[in-house]
């Protein structure tokens, strides 16, 4: 799953950058996010240092932010950022020793800050990795589809609804999700390959640019 979700995100950004109107590109693309929540999810499970984990995805997000910046010409926090908040949101949720409406009530704060201090993806993204991590099979599909249909009229993102496939891998067909999973990047290629391509296609659309 790891290539997938690299290949289809380097062909979402080469569109987003260099082919906007290109909409397929976009199409192709709708399917990396689920994936790198789905694997953020996995994770979280299986990690046994959840501490460097967070620490990882958080300098993963300070180097990454530049290149963001640059390639989408944009003031906002990357979507690795996004997944921190997400993460730290899912910990406090499994903390039992918190009390359930405190959890609660900071998970809701965490879906506004997403949504109001701009972060890639915004709020949809805690909804699509709470989804992941506390629904299964045809409720997961049911309770994502609801949730598509809601940032749909929210944010007019229609395509969004592709990631639809990826869910429906998941919740239907873990047997191709095992078989995929196997298929594994090398941790130097998966940790980097973030900042890395942002950068490249910033420095190719800047090439461009002056040669305008």
């Amino acid at each position: 799953m790891q290539w997938i979700a690299m290949l289809t995100m380097l062909i979402d950004h080469i569109g987003a950058v260099f082919f906007p109107n290109e909409l397929m590109l976009r199409i192709i693309g709708r399917l990396s996010f689920p994936i790198y929540t789905y694997l953020m999810v996995v994770g979280y499970h299986r990690t046994s240092n959840f501490s460097k984990y967070v620490l990882r995805l958080g300098l993963l997000a300070i180097i990454s932010q530049l290149p963001y910046t640059l390639t989408f010409d944009v003031l906002r926090f990357n979507v690795i950022a996004t997944l921190l908040v997400c993460l730290l949101t899912l910990k406090i949720l499994d903390m039992k020793k918190i009390h359930l409406a405190i959890r609660v009530f900071l998970a809701v704060g965490s879906l506004v800050l997403l949504e109001i201090v701009s972060f890639d993806y915004g709020a949809y993204a805690l909804v699509l990795m709470l989804i992941y991590r506390y629904f299964t099979s045809s409720v997961m599909f049911i309770v994502q589809f609801i949730a598509e249909i809601i940032f749909m009229v929210y944010h007019s993102w229609l395509i969004q609804f592709i990631s639809m496939i990826v869910t429906y891998t998941i919740a239907f067909h873990p047997n191709i999700i095992q078989k995929l999973s196997h298929w594994r990047a090398p941790n130097w290629i998966w940790r980097s390959f973030y900042p890395l391509h942002l950068t490249i296609i910033a420095m190719i659309n800047l090439y461009i640019t002056l040669l305008d």
